[in-house]
C-alpha cells in the first residue's frame, strides 16, 4: 500500500522527530511505498497569500477561496502545493503526526492545509442542489482513503477525558477528524494519542513503539469513527441539520456520529 505521513515538528531530535523515524522504517519493512512531508524541514510556506495566485489582478480585494478555486482549475498553482496534492491522490493513507499545541495542530500544518486544500480539489466538488449540498462529509476527492492522526500531548490521559480540565480529547480533535479529514472523504480511523511526554524513558518509548506498529499495522482493518455522511439520508438538505428523530434533544458533537458520542468515545478509547 501507499502511505503519506504529514509531519510537523521543528526539531529532529524530538521524541516526534524519533517516532515518525520509526513508523516511516516499519512501514517500509513491511512492504509498503512511502512518502513524507516533513513540513518543517521543507520549510513550508504556511500562510495563504496573493503569491499563491499566479495572474492575480490587485484591482480587486484578494480572495483566497476564489483565487485558489482559479489557479487550480487553470493548473498554475504554485509548484509547492501542486506536489503535496499529488501525494494526497497517491496515496491510499494519510497519516498526520504532529504535538497539540494551544488544543490545536500547529501553525505549519494549518497553512498546509489552507493552501492545499485548494477549491475544486478538496471543497467545492460535486453537485450542488436542493438534494444534494455538494461532495463532502464522507464523499470528496478524498474518498477510499483512510486518515489517521498520531498526537503527542504533555498532559495526562486523565486531563483530556469526557471530564478533565482540558475537555475530552475526542471533542478537541473533532474540528480536524470530521472537519480537515472526514469533509473532504478521507475514511477517519481512531488517533493515537501519545501522553505525558516530558515523561518517557527507554523503556515506556519502546511500548509507544510497539503500540504505534500495531495501529499501522492494522491502519486499513480498524474499525473507522462512524461520522455520518452528509448526503446518506441523516441531515436535513439544505439546511444540513441533523434530522429530528435522530439524538432527539442533543445538541453535542457527538451526535454527529451514527452512534452518537459515545461511538466517539468507544473509537478513540481504543487506542489509550
Amino acid at each position: 500500500m501507499k502511505l503519506l505521513l504529514i509531519y510537523a515538528h521543528p526539531e529532529p531530535r524530538s521524541l516526534n522527530g524519533s517516532l515518525k523515524d520509526f513508523a516511516i522504517a516499519h512501514l517500509k519493512t513491511a512492504g509498503h511505498e512511502v512518502k513524507v512531508s516533513d513540513l518543517y524541514a521543507m520549510h513550508w510556506k504556511a500562510p495563504i497569500d496573493q503569491e499563491d495566485a499566479p495572474g492575480y489582478d490587485d484591482e480587486n480585494p484578494f480572495n483566497p477561496a476564489l483565487e485558489s478555486q482559479r489557479v487550480f482549475a487553470a493548473g498554475t498553482q504554485p509548484a509547492d502545493i501542486a506536489q503535496e496534492q499529488a501525494k494526497l491522490l497517491w496515496a491510499d493513507a494519510v497519516i498526520f503526526q504532529f504535538p497539540l499545541w494551544w488544543f490545536s495542530m500547529p501553525a505549519i500544518l494549518k497553512g498546509w492545509v489552507e493552501r492545499v486544500y485548494a477549491y475544486g480539489f478538496a471543497y467545492g466538488v460535486g453537485e450542488h442542489s436542493e438534494s444534494h449540498w455538494g461532495d463532502r462529509y464522507g464523499e470528496g476527492s478524498m474518498a477510499g482513503k483512510r486518515a489517521m492522526l498520531v498526537v503527542t500531548m504533555g498532559g495526562w490521559a486523565s486531563h483530556y477525558s469526557g471530564r478533565g480540565v482540558n475537555g475530552a480529547l475526542d471533542d478537541l480533535l473533532f474540528p480536524i477528524q470530521h472537519g480537515v479529514l472526514f469533509y473532504p472523504g478521507f475514511t477517519v480511523v481512531p488517533p493515537l494519542p501519545i501522553y505525558k511526554t516530558g515523561k518517557m524513558d527507554a523503556a515506556r518509548f519502546e511500548q509507544l513503539c510497539a503500540a504505534y506498529a500495531a495501529r499501522l499495522d492494522n491502519l486499513f482493518i480498524d474499525q473507522p469513527l462512524p461520522f455520518r455522511r452528509q448526503n446518506a439520508g441523516d441531515y436535513d438538505i439544505p439546511a444540513l441539520t441533523l434530522r429530528p428523530h435522530l439524538a432527539p434533544g442533543r445538541h453535542d458533537l457527538g451526535i454527529h456520529a451514527r452512534e452518537g458520542s459515545e461511538g466517539l468515545r468507544q473509537g478513540a478509547a481504543c487506542t489509550r
